[in-house]
């Protein structure tokens, strides 16, 4: 449901400012940045797990009501990011939300590396239980050269 909202968000909301990675350039991107098995975890999951939560949009941002959630990785503003908005929050990538909405993703990954190493590691995003984990996710770098 998240995704499919977060869709409808994007479509609707995303400015024309955003840099929409193409797969393969975001598959060589990420692998350039170590995620391919970063604790753990292929390159395809992490590939699947941005397909879904931001469709490879760098400026995507969701708002569920309590918190939101910030860029191509949808990194939430509760527990990671630091919005000036979300009453209560860790902020544990010590990280301002704004800055995870521009087109260098660098602390995106940052960031999305902290959160895997927490217990419950990619298990963090919903859109990865519901469509990444335990799924033959290969698709997602099936094409590219990494």
């Amino acid at each position: 449901m998240k995704a499919v909202l977060c869709l409808i968000y994007l479509t609707v909301f995303v400015g024309s400012e955003a840099k929409v990675f193409t797969k393969c350039e975001l598959a060589t991107t990420l692998k350039n940045a170590g995620l391919d098995g970063y604790n753990g975890y292929s390159l395809a999951n992490w590939m699947c797990l941005a397909y879904y939560e931001s469709r490879y949009t760098t400026n995507a941002m969701y708002d569920n009501g309590w918190s939101r959630d910030y860029g191509i990785f949808q990194i939430n503003s509760y527990w990671w990011c630091n919005d000036g908005k979300t009453s209560g929050a860790v902020g544990a990538c010590s990280i301002s939300c704004n800055s995870l909405m521009d087109d260098n993703i660098s602390d995106d990954i940052t960031c999305a590396k902290r959160v895997v190493r927490d217990p419950n590691g990619m298990g963090a995003w919903v859109a990865w239980n519901n469509y990444c984990k335990n799924k033959d996710v290969s698709s997602f770098v099936s094409g590219c050269a990494v």
